[in-house]
């Protein structure tokens, strides 16, 4: 399995995805933000964790405009898979391949430390090895990691199932304790939470191994 790791000027979180997904299976690539084109035969694009251009503007904003997001956005409209997390997420929801936006904690301070996940589905490359309903500890690292959508479109993200992880205990604010939401072909997925940092022993805590695991099975399988 092909892997590409985007990375952006202010990235922090490429080298832990990287490695993550090279000890999961995949041979990895990282890929620079000015570059326009996808290394051929591809199957997942992961979107790292950081600051890309210091978050200037809105967080992810100016990055989404980089000329390898155009060829984001193509391979998951070519039914790709593409994991963004943290600032990877905010990327995604700004060239517009998930729904809403991520905005200033609610208590406008930066949050680093484990928090618990309730997996809401297991229906999904992203969360198959996981059970629906339990819960798992992964770390978060964000200051504007705040979900937001209007009404109709988290009615419609709980009503298709794709409200991949959930908060036990909300940090930032996010509407319907959203950590994490699938795209309309469960193929994005975009969470605020870390799996990478929860990953090996030496991190304390192998929680989000899982993840990893069922994604190389999934594409493994296809």
């Amino acid at each position: 399995m092909k892997a590409a790791v985007i990375q952006f000027p202010g990235s922090n979180c490429d080298r832990d995805m990287a490695v993550a997904l090279e000890k999961s299976g995949a041979d990895v690539t990282v890929v620079w933000h000015k570059d326009a084109a996808l290394p051929k035969g591809v199957d997942l694009v992961a979107i790292p964790g950081g600051f890309s251009f210091g978050d200037y503007l809105r967080c992810g904003a100016i990055a989404a405009n980089s000329p390898i997001c155009n060829a984001v956005v193509d391979h998951a409209n070519a039914g790709g898979y593409v994991l963004g997390v943290c600032n990877g997420f905010q990327i995604l929801t700004e060239t517009g391949l998930l729904p809403g936006a991520l905005l200033r904690n609610a208590g406008l301070k930066y949050i680093c430390r484990t928090v618990g996940l309730k997996i809401e589905t297991s229906n999904s490359a992203y969360t198959e090895g996981y059970n629906a309903g339990a819960e798992i500890g992964v770390p978060i690292a964000h200051h504007d990691g705040n979900y937001f959508a209007d009404d109709a479109t988290i009615a419609a993200l709980k009503g298709e199932d794709r409200v991949a992880f959930t908060y036990s205990d909300n940090p930032n604010g996010s509407r319907g304790d959203i950590a994490g939401i699938l795209s309309e072909n469960r193929r994005v997925l975009g969470m605020m939470p870390h799996p990478e940092r929860a990953f090996e022993e030496a991190h304390g805590n192998t929680d989000g191994q899982r993840l990893f695991a069922g994604l190389m099975a999934q594409l493994a399988s296809a």
